[in-house]
């Protein structure tokens, strides 16, 4: 995953905690403010959501921000 995207991943998840709780859930699709003004990382995070971690539509940010953390 390039920094660009871990950091709008880590930043999305730490604002929707701070705003709705630790059990707020949310898609990638979330991260890009529902737009499509960036196919190519757009494909890059549902690739990384769908292909390689096989998560659900909805995840808890907190299991998606623990996902980025361990692999930085």
């Amino acid at each position: 995953m390039r920094k660009e995207l871990r950091e709008i991943f880590i930043y999305g998840c730490n604002e929707k905690i701070e705003k709705k709780g630790d059990n707020v859930g949310l898609s990638f699709y979330a991260f890009f403010k529902n737009k499509n003004d960036n196919l190519e990382l757009l494909m890059e995070a549902a690739s990384w959501w769908i292909m390689q971690h096989k998560l659900d539509h909805f995840e808890k940010a907190i299991k998606i921000k623990a996902l980025v953390l361990s692999e930085s």
